[in-house]
Parts: structure tokens; C-alpha cells; sequence
């Protein structure tokens, strides 16, 4: 067990108000993901917070102490790719032109797998969409004004910053002011309207609704489904992202809604009345310009858990700004320290997206000491986190002298676990990374597509 794995927990156990004595958690022994940073700490940390949180709730409900382990060399399987299909293949996740670029006098990354953000940077470029053009193109820019044309052009860019650099920019310094997790509990409604507690399936009648994309929130609400959450993801007409949808689908079913026409946000409002949990990754503002703001998602839900994430913090020049996690590495100093430790000449980033994976862990922890307290009859409660934050605390941790790890021997998905059929084929999945004790975390939907549900709730 690594001390740096147990302070990480505490971390995130003190900032949800779960508190380290809500369980005994286990931290078993395993290898770590090569990186300069202590990358499966982090994972272990996040996965057993979550845990822990769950085991809270199993503790008060079920009468009985819920012991909790955790798979080192799972969680950080777990952080990487959890499907393994059979005879079929996952699209590739990242875009043609994604990807770094060396400018005039640095590195910036361009994100460009959702359509209108690729478009947002070949239009500022002025190229066709090919990767020499775009190199080329690139090189006659400085990173920062790089970066800036793009993100205002309504696209995603970053330039690679230091680690020391990012602490002297403004949003640098607006991140590490904020909390970890920014936390409200503001609303009367208790526990009277929540479903009798199972302590086999602890989130059974719990419903989620799941207003979040790639990666985080989607990685929050599976684990919710995997203890027996009902969860409906709601996606606009238009969007798709076929290089992760296999892998974060898992237990949901998905539906698409778009909020900006009348009668479909009325149909969403219909399906947040009787929501326990909502999870959402707008930027900040996004939904009160869609009639949906927090004061009338309380109105139209008394006792909401709510909980939400954004790219670079809720406060500074760059609160509403679209990011990812590989945008957040760039900006942060982490791809920059990981080119240092490796004595290269390019970015070097995490070898996972550990920062969505981390946070998506985090807010699943958010949600469940919501629940908790709604069980507790203390109310509804509002929840906020983000990728700059989750980034501060694995640049906390310190930056190690190489990006050398040791040996990750995950469970063979192909030994003990059932065959996941999916509209994709058939596939196999990893061996839950953690057992909190009478209560196994289970999937009892496969992962879907999006759009192939209708959006309401069961038996409703």
C-alpha cells in the first residue's frame, strides 16, 4: 500500500465529507502506470473513495460494517480501457488532425473530434483538414495566440505551459484558491420520497439522470449503475463519440433530448421532477441560458443531488472555457513535466486520462454522501468539481525523476466475467477494480449506443 494512495483517499474523503472512518478500505499491492506522476495512486485513491462513500450509505441503511478492497493493478486498468471486444474493434477515439503541434515557440494541442471544433480550427488556420497542412500552418504561430484564436473562434486548444508557469497564470491561481469540491446543501426535502434501501443492490430505484460527455461524468454514472442505479443519459440530436460510447455506456440506457426546443425541455424537466441525482458537465452558465438553472432545478426537484464538473474551475478568466482532459495536462504542466522527466523534445502526457477517470470518481463520491445525507433526512445538495482541480492535486503528489512504472497485471477479462453482449458485437469486460463487501458491483445493462432509448424512466 502506498502512503501516497491512503493521503490521496483522505484528500478526497475530506472533501465530500465521507469521512475516513465510514469504512475499513483495503489497498491491495500492485505495479504502476509509467509516468512521472504517481498516476495509480491517484487511481486506486479515486476508485476506493467512491467505495468508501458506498459503504457509508451500506453502513447506516444495512446495519452492518461494509468492508471495502481495492485492485491496485485494476483501478488502474480500469482508468485505461475496461472492454475487450471479441471479433469487432472500437473506432479510434481521437480525430485525424487531433493532436500536438509545434509552433514558434512551443507545443500546443488541438482537439478536434467533435465536428464544429475541428471546423473552429481549420477555419482560424485556414487549412484543409491534413496534418501537414496543419503542421505547417501551426508553426508560424506563437502557442498562446495559437490557443486563443482557436478558443475564441468557438474551438479547443491548449498550449503546453509549465508547471510553474500555469501557478503564475491567472486561472492557475483562480484554481488552486478554489476547494477541491464546492459543496451547498440548500434544500428542505429528506429521505421520504427514496427508494427502501437493498443492501445486495444499495442504489437500486435510484434514479440518475446523465447530462455529461466525454469523459468524466459518464465514467461517474456508470460506476452509479454498476451498485444499481437507473440511469438515463440524455445527449443532444446531433452528437456522438463512437471511441468511447462501448466503454462508458455500460448499465445505462440512452436517450436524446434537445433542450433549446420547448415541448423537449419540458420532457426533461418531466424526467428531473422524480430524479434523485442529476450529473452534469456543462460549463458554467450553459444551463441557465437554457431555462435551466439551478434555482429551477431545485423548484422542479426538491431534494436534488447535484453534481456537475467543468474543465478549468468555477471562478477565474477561464471558468466557461470548453477543455478535456488532454487540454487540462497541456495547460497545467503535466504534459511539460512529463517531457522534462524523459529528457524528450515533445509533450508527454499521462498515459491514461487520469484526470477525467479521477474526477469521474470523485463525482460518483459527490453523489453518494448526497444520497447520504437525503437518507439522513439533512436535504438536497449541490455539488462542483473539475479537471484543474484534480490536476492540482496530482501535481501535488510531485513529479518523479522518470516516467519508469512497474508491472500493471490486470484480471484476464476472458476468466470470470460474462460475456457482455452489445449491438456491437460480443465483448468482455474487466473485473470490477474494487468489492465493497455484500454489495458487488455489477452491470445488468450492456453498453448501448446513444439515441437507443426512449427518454423516461422505467415503469413510469
Amino acid at each position: 500500500m502506498s502512503d501516497t494512495t491512503r493521503a490521496l483517499m483522505a484528500r478526497f474523503l475530506e472533501a465530500t465529507g465521507v469521512g475516513s472512518d465510514a469504512t475499513d478500505v483495503v489497498l491491495a499491492p500492485g505495479g504502476n502506470l509509467p509516468s512521472a506522476f504517481a498516476v495509480s495512486d491517484l487511481a486506486q485513491a479515486a476508485v476506493g473513495a467512491a467505495a468508501a462513500a458506498l459503504a457509508r450509505i451500506v453502513t447506516a441503511e444495512g446495519d452492518r460494517r461494509a468492508n471495502v478492497t481495492v485492485d491496485r493493478d485494476l483501478a488502474s486498468a480500469w482508468f485505461a480501457w475496461s472492454l475487450r471486444p471479441d471479433g469487432w474493434e472500437v473506432p479510434a477515439p481521437w480525430d485525424a488532425v487531433a493532436g500536438d503541434y509545434a509552433a514558434a515557440d512551443g507545443w500546443i494541442k488541438l482537439h478536434t473530434n467533435a465536428p464544429h471544433h475541428r471546423a473552429a480550427a481549420l477555419g482560424v488556420l485556414g487549412v484543409p483538414a491534413e496534418r501537414g497542412a496543419v503542421a505547417a500552418e501551426v508553426a508560424h504561430w506563437t502557442a498562446e495566440e495559437l490557443e486563443m484564436a482557436v478558443v475564441e473562434a468557438g474551438g479547443a486548444a491548449a498550449a503546453m505551459r509549465s508547471v510553474d508557469a500555469w501557478d503564475a497564470h491567472l486561472q492557475g491561481g483562480a484554481v488552486a484558491a478554489e476547494p477541491l469540491v464546492h459543496v451547498e446543501r440548500a434544500t428542505a426535502a429528506g429521505a421520504e420520497d427514496l427508494p427502501v434501501f437493498d443492501p445486495g443492490r444499495p442504489l437500486s430505484g435510484v434514479r440518475v439522470l446523465d447530462l455529461t460527455r466525454v469523459l468524466a461524468g459518464p465514467v461517474a454514472t456508470r460506476l452509479l449503475a454498476g451498485w444499481g442505479a437507473e440511469v438515463l443519459r440524455i445527449d443532444p440530436p446531433d452528437w456522438d463519440e463512437p471511441g468511447v460510447v462501448p466503454e462508458v455506456t455500460l448499465g445505462k440506457r440512452c436517450a436524446r433530448l434537445d433542450l433549446a426546443v420547448d415541448a423537449e425541455r419540458e420532457r426533461f424537466l418531466t424526467l428531473l421532477a422524480s430524479a434523485d441525482i442529476l450529473v452534469h458537465g456543462y460549463r458554467p452558465g450553459a444551463l441557465d441560458g437554457l431555462g435551466l438553472g439551478a434555482d429551477v432545478r431545485r423548484a422542479v426537484r426538491p431534494g436534488l443531488v447535484d453534481v456537475s464538473l467543468d474543465a478549468y474551475g468555477w471562478s477565474g478568466p477561464w471558468a466557461q472555457r470548453r477543455g478535456f482532459d488532454s487540454l487540462v495536462q497541456m495547460s497545467s504542466g503535466i504534459a511539460h513535466a512529463g517531457m522534462v522527466a524523459t529528457g524528450g523534445d515533445r509533450p508527454v502526457p499521462l498515459p491514461v486520462q487520469a484526470l477525467d477517470h479521477a474526477t469521474g470518481y470523485l463525482l460518483a463520491t459527490c453523489a453518494l454522501a448526497g444520497l447520504a445525507d437525503r437518507r439522513a433526512g439533512v436535504g438536497g445538495s449541490t455539488w462542483r468539481t473539475s479537471l484543474a482541480a484534480m490536476s492540482r492535486i496530482l501535481v501535488d503528489t510531485g513529479i518523479g525523476p522518470s516516467t519508469t512504472g512497474t508491472a500493471i497485471h490486470p484480471a484476464d477479462p476472458d476468466r470470470g466475467t460474462p460475456v457482455e453482449h452489445t449491438v456491437w458485437g460480443d465483448a468482455r469486460r474487466l473485473p470490477p477494480p474494487v468489492v465493497v463487501e455484500g454489495a458487488p458491483l455489477r452491470w445488468d445493462l450492456a453498453a448501448g449506443p446513444l439515441g437507443s432509448a426512449e427518454p423516461a424512466w422505467l415503469g413510469d
